[in-house]
This record gives C-alpha cells, structure tokens and sequence, in this order.
C-alpha cells in the first residue's frame, strides 16, 4: 500500500515550481533519467538532455518516447569541450547530473571506462559549470555504494566515509570527494555572493520499476526469465537491498532542488534518499513476491557459478532528508513490486510504455498529496 496520503507542504515538493525552469539532465536517456525526464515534462519545465547513447534496447527512453518533449543531444561527459558548450547553449538554471557507468559487475569488466565515465564525468559537468555560470541549483547523482561498507545492519549517515570494494563503488566515493571539494573551493558558501550556485549529492538505494532493462540487474532478469518461461536464476537470495520505486529518490532529488533554489547556503552538501527499514528486503522476498504477483509459483533457481564480490548488507539512513527536507518514501515495497508487474504486463501486451509510465507517474503525484 502507498505510505498514506500527506499534504504538498509535508511532500516537500512544490510542482508548480517547476513550471518554465530550465533544467539540464545528463545521463537522461537511462533507466531513472527517463523517469525523470517525463516527469519534469509533465509538470511543465524546460528540459535538456546530455547523453552518450541509449544505454540499453530495448529502453524506456525509446519505448515511452521521452525524447519527444524535450532537447537531446548525443555527447559525453568525459568530453570537457563539448559539455562546456551545451551548458552554454542551454543556459540551465538547475542541473542533475545522473550519466553515469552505473553496474557493479560490468565494473570488474571495465574499470577503466567505469572511472573515466564516473569520476572525470563528474569534474567536467562541475568545471562547466563553474566556468559558463548562471545555474542555482547542482545535484550530483552518486550511489548508495559510495560507502566504506562494513556490511552492518546501522543504515549509513551522510558524514560516514566514502569506500567502495569494487570499481564501480570506489568510483562513486571518489564522484562524492569531487563534489565536496569543487563545492568548497569553488561554490563555497562564505562567497555565495559572488557565484549563487548551490551544489548537493545525493544517493539512493536500489532503485526498481518498470521500464528497467540494464544487464546484471535483478528485475529485468526475473522478468525475462518470466517471459521466457524459465525460472529465474538468483545470485545471493539472502543479500539485503535498500529497495525503492524509482519515483521516491527521483522526488528527493526534485525536492532538494527546490531547497537549492531557495536557501542554498543551508542545503548544499549530501544527502541520503533512502526507502523505510522495513523495505531493507533480502534478494529472495523480491523474487518470491514478483512471482506470486506474475502468476506463477514462487520459485527460483540458485546461480552457482562463480561471482564478482557484491556485499551482502547495505542500508542507508535517511533522517537527515526526513526532518530538513519533510521528504519521505510515498509507495511500499509490495505496491512498488506490484506496480512492476502491471507496468511488464502492459508494455508486453499492449506496448503502451509512454501511457503507463505516465500514469504511474500520476498516480504516485496523486498519492503524494
């Protein structure tokens, strides 16, 4: 079931505020930039897009049509010039900055690529950013893995190290020094005169829903085995995630904004956007629940063959956004499941991505409030 029904002033989140603000995306052609894309669309804003490709095919951004309400141009972050350029172009007031290597596993395969896309991608949205001037609000997008995980059951604090065991984490620690020393040396809050420009990172748990067809990612390989008949094959059943739909952290990242905007002195710094304790769910529940939710019997097949390390706990603790922001996770994790499988079912029967993207995302607004 939803959290229950709250006011907007309780939300958080204003979306009148958006209306005519121009906003730069990168990374806008993936999985969760998608989702944002569409939202910010709908609640009337000006949105541009920065991203090498579309990550995956099929993707959402193609099925939903996200390109059709805004700008897209085709570049990448770890070309300082022409990022400069497109900032310039587009004159953004408020930046989020998602592009981004974003799979543990192919990591291991690509470190190299994962620390170029990860880390430079990061110093040159900020150099671009310092050097064309004008934007208010910059949010960058890390992970909850930035961590030094000890693999305790305490959900990590804001203040708590950075770490990583894996490329992909170590790059997303490194991405939240970056942040911190551009913010200070650069967007510091004793000289918030002279350059007006507020800047956050933020990091959120496991973010699921529909449209979601990255490889090496739970979901998307429960629901094509689902669709190909087959039982899922699970790789650690009793590893716990921070699960949480898509919408919840993508309304943390817009709240935040707002907060930006409007007091940037008290707001920039990092931030955690995580799902309830209660929704710290082991690998094996989401696949049980997705199962009986599909139809079928809950059962699944064990993945023995050899594995790049993942951890095994990883929670984040949330309070900080709780209490200054008033934000708070809108859908539980069974409803988020649920959603999962009705979004599946609808683009598989009936291609309507756009439609029920949209509709779920309405109705998340509605549910909000």
């Amino acid at each position: 079931m939803e959290r229950g029904r709250r006011t907007l002033e309780s939300l958080g989140m204003n979306p009148p505020f958006w209306k005519h603000k121009k906003v730069l995306l990168t990374g806008h052609t993936g999985f969760k930039g998608s989702w944002l894309s569409l939202w910010l669309q709908g609640l009337g804003a000006d949105v541009s897009g920065y991203s090498i490709d579309v990550p995956t095919d099929p993707s959402l951004y193609d099925a939903a049509e996200v390109g059709d309400g805004m700008t897209s141009v085709t570049g990448d972050v770890c070309d300082l010039a022409s990022l400069k350029s497109f900032v310039h172009e587009t004159g953004p007031e408020i930046v989020i900055h998602m592009a981004a290597q974003s799979l543990v596993r192919r990591s291991y395969t690509d470190p190299v690529g994962t620390y170029d896309t990860n880390i430079m991608g990061t110093v040159n949205l900020l150099e671009a950013v310092r050097n064309i001037g004008g934007v208010r609000a910059v949010i960058i997008v890390t992970s909850d893995k930035c961590y030094d995980n000890e693999e305790r059951e305490q959900g990590y604090r804001e203040d708590e190290p950075m770490g990583g065991y894996d490329p992909y984490s170590s790059s997303k620690g490194c991405a939240e020094l970056i942040t911190a020393a551009y913010r200070n040396s650069f967007f510091n809050n004793a000289d918030f005169g002279r350059h007006e420009t507020a800047v956050a990172s933020v990091r959120a748990g496991n973010v699921i829903g529909g449209g979601d067809w990255a490889e090496d990612r739970l979901i998307p390989d429960i629901v094509a085995a689902f669709q190909g008949g087959t039982l899922p094959e699970v790789r650690k059943p009793h590893a716990v995630r921070p699960w949480q739909f898509v919408m919840d952290p993508l309304n943390g990242y817009l709240t935040l904004a707002e907060s930006l905007w409007n007091d940037g002195r008290a707001f920039a710094g990092a931030w955690n956007f995580g799902p309830d304790e209660s929704d710290a769910k082991d690998v094996g529940f989401i696949v049980e629940h997705l199962s009986r939710a599909w139809g079928d019997v809950a059962e699944w097949q064990l993945d023995e063959s050899d594995q790049p390390h993942e951890v095994a706990y990883l929670k984040l603790d949330s309070s900080k956004a709780r209490s200054a922001l008033s934000w708070s996770p809108v859908l539980d994790l069974t409803t988020t499941l649920d959603w999962i499988v009705e979004w599946y079912r609808r683009v598989f029967s009936a291609n309507e991505a756009r439609e029920i993207t949209l509709e779920q995302i309405r109705r998340f607004q509605q549910q909000a409030v």
